[in-house]
């Protein structure tokens, strides 16, 4: 009989396995507040599926870029890791607001919305991670 982190290292080994659970623990999660309230909106719940999936494929790449990142110990994915969780945050924030559940969040000193940032800060995060020397 297998053990519990047997079964946890075969599912998190299994890509198509780890794409699977993160599907269904997002649309499980998110099916009361978000989609259900929607579901009777035919062009707004296009709007919200688009970003439930976008935010279930930056999950599932944190979780490939993670695992990576705790085999090569790498700098480079680190940063990959990072610039993907940032996209899964930043997809849950847009996700909220399509929804009309937040509004845009202004930082007024310089009035830029905070998603703004954190799209500039992901793309930093993504840029170091590709531009970063190895040595």
């Amino acid at each position: 009989m297998q053990s519990r982190a047997d079964l946890i290292q075969q599912t998190i080994s299994s890509k198509p396995k780890l794409l699977i659970i993160i599907t269904v623990l997002v649309i499980a999660i998110l099916s009361v507040p978000v989609i259900i309230p929607h579901i009777t909106h035919p062009y707004m719940i296009y709007h919200i599926f688009l970003h439930i999936v976008s935010l279930i494929f930056a999950l599932f790449l944190s979780a490939v870029s993670i695992i990576s990142y705790r085999r090569t110990n790498s700098t480079r994915i680190l940063f990959m890791t990072l610039g993907f969780f940032t996209l899964a945050v930043i997809e849950t924030l847009y996700l909220f607001h399509a929804t009309a559940n937040i509004e845009d969040v202004i930082i007024p000193i310089v009035d830029i919305e905070l998603s703004h940032i954190i799209l500039l800060i992901m793309l930093t995060l993504f840029g170091v991670g590709i531009l970063k020397v190895n040595k």
